[in-house]
């Protein structure tokens, strides 16, 4: 495989990826960090950590629409639910 090759299936399997979690927004992203260690959040943050790698400006609001599909704080009245105590327990173990 050439490195292009490898930048072009990584590229790919990211919008497979960013796809996957705008069709299941019935998913919260406190689920997703209990369960995997990253979220909606992570994937944006990374998004931008990689944009200010190879110079191009994006904002942190812009990572985060590229991830969600819209803006966040839309996106967060649409679907994003109140963390139960289970949750909000289960996140404080997991940071330890």
């Amino acid at each position: 495989m050439t490195e292009q090759e490898r930048l072009e299936l990584e590229a790919a399997a990211f919008r497979s990826l960013v796809q996957h979690l705008r069709s299941r927004p019935d998913v919260q992203n406190i689920d997703m960090m209990n369960l995997a260690g990253f979220c909606r959040n992570c994937l944006s943050k990374w998004f931008k950590a990689a944009a200010d790698d190879i110079g191009v400006a994006i904002t942190p609001d812009e990572a985060r629409e590229e991830v969600y599909g819209m803006p966040y704080a839309e996106w967060k009245t649409k679907y994003q639910k109140e963390a139960s105590a289970e949750q909000q327990v289960a996140f404080s173990k997991g940071k330890k």
